[in-house]
């Protein structure tokens, strides 16, 4: 276990401490007046760590304080290891972006498309391009989720057990089985639609390494950077430290109560789960999170660790999405409290491409993502900066707590 601390000072790296003393200030009136039970952040410039605080509870019931070693269901979160993972295998030559994903994955040969219709009995028409790697990481495989109630596919999602998690006892692949008897939303590589892709690249990175996803996440990066508190599972010496997931109570302002869905969202399983979700399953600490972002600042390394190669991590953090497009051009609306213009999407994550048009301070290039439970992280390579911010509220689209954020930490920029 390590703890999260400071490890250097605000003036040394051009940032102002009283300014990034607002980001507390201005985030505890969110849990003072009850929108957040609890929050933590970690700022770091040119390898220090200048900015790491903590403020409210873990768990509002017990009273137990947010600490240096709180544990934070990560979410969507997961998916930039998952996508970091892929990118492992691509440089060892295992792996290409133009492998048809049924290369790895064979139900995903005869996977039909949506033309129209109710999704109880939709039209569809066969994949002309078939879906690859590239359309996994991108977000463009034409995939859903189930609790997008966007259309009739992701109602058969939900029918299928697939909404806010997956049938029970069902493996990583056999999830995958079942979603390419789904038709897709679109034609691979024609839009962009947020979802279970990479889940279905985590069953690719389980194929190809002949590995499973946990293991090849501890061999290959967890272990490697000393994220030691990071995994699918809390186990029973850990399981003190973990915060209390809470729901948005509508209409509300204390906003605050206990996440229980159907008796166990929310709920810490009995045993390590049977599916391995690549695309939201992990568990972490910000000082662990915090390290696969600095790995990323530093180009793939992390001390004398390296991961990925510097130009990698380039070619991840680019846009990848057609003819440069933004999401908004590009991609279907999901619920978000961050506007997608002048966002691009790269391999894993969002990638600003124009702060401007995005109306948030940051800077073009700079990139990162989410989780539903209101975490967030992102890097910003001209700046040499990372930020990672944990608490535990669903959904994130409650509060504008990303833009708010970056703008705060952005106005503490001095040199």
């Amino acid at each position: 276990m390590a703890l999260l601390e400071r490890t250097g000072e605000p003036g040394d790296v051009g940032m102002d401490s009283n300014r990034l003393q607002r980001l507390t200030t201005h985030f505890a009136t969110y849990v003072d007046d009850g929108r957040l039970p609890g929050f933590q952040i970690a700022v770091a410039r040119h390898g220090s760590v200048v900015f790491a605080e903590s403020y409210g509870k873990r768990d509002i019931a017990t009273g137990a304080p947010v600490e240096a070693d709180t544990i934070f269901r990560a979410y969507s979160m997961t998916k930039p290891i998952t996508s970091v993972a892929a990118m492992i295998l691509f440089e060892e030559g295992k792996l290409s972006l133009d492998d048809p994903v049924s290369k790895f994955i064979p139900a995903f040969a005869d996977t039909r498309v949506y033309l129209r219709g109710p999704g109880t009995s939709p039209a569809t028409t066969p994949q002309l391009t078939p879906m690859t790697v590239l359309h996994l990481l991108t977000h463009t495989a034409g995939l859903t989720y189930g609790f997008a109630f966007a259309n009739g596919i992701d109602h058969l999602y939900r029918q299928a057990g697939f909404e806010w998690g997956s049938p029970a006892g069902a493996t990583l692949a056999e999830c995958c089985d079942v979603w390419a008897g789904i038709p897709l939303v679109f034609q691979p590589g024609s839009e962009w639609n947020y979802s279970v892709a990479t889940d279905v690249l985590g069953r690719v990175v389980e194929v190809v390494s002949g590995q499973t996803l946990d293991q090849f996440f501890q061999d290959r990066i967890l272990t490697p950077l000393g994220m030691n508190d990071t995994a699918f599972w809390v186990d029973d010496d850990r399981v003190d430290r973990l915060a209390s997931l809470y729901l948005a109570s509508p209409g509300t302002v204390a906003a605050q109560r206990k996440a229980v869905h159907g008796g166990s969202f929310g709920a810490r399983p009995p045993e390590a789960p049977r599916f391995l979700s690549g695309g939201g399953g992990l568990h972490t600490t910000t000082y662990d999170y915090l390290r696969f972002a600095e790995m990323l600042r530093g180009g793939g390394q992390l001390g004398g660790t390296r991961i990925l190669g510097p130009r990698t991590v380039r070619f991840m953090a680019s846009n990848h999405l057609p003819n440069n497009a933004d999401l908004t051009d590009f991609g279907r609306p999901i619920f978000a409290e961050t506007s997608y213009d002048g966002v691009g999407f790269g391999l894993g994550f969002s990638v600003v491409l124009d702060p401007v048009k995005n109306r948030t301070p940051g800077s073009a290039g700079d990139f990162g993502w989410g989780g539903a439970a209101s975490t967030a992280f992102w890097v910003d390579p001209v700046e040499d900066m990372s930020v990672v911010f944990m608490t535990q509220l669903l959904p994130s689209s409650v509060h504008p707590i990303r833009p708010e954020l970056k703008r705060l930490v952005h106005a503490a920029l001095i040199d």
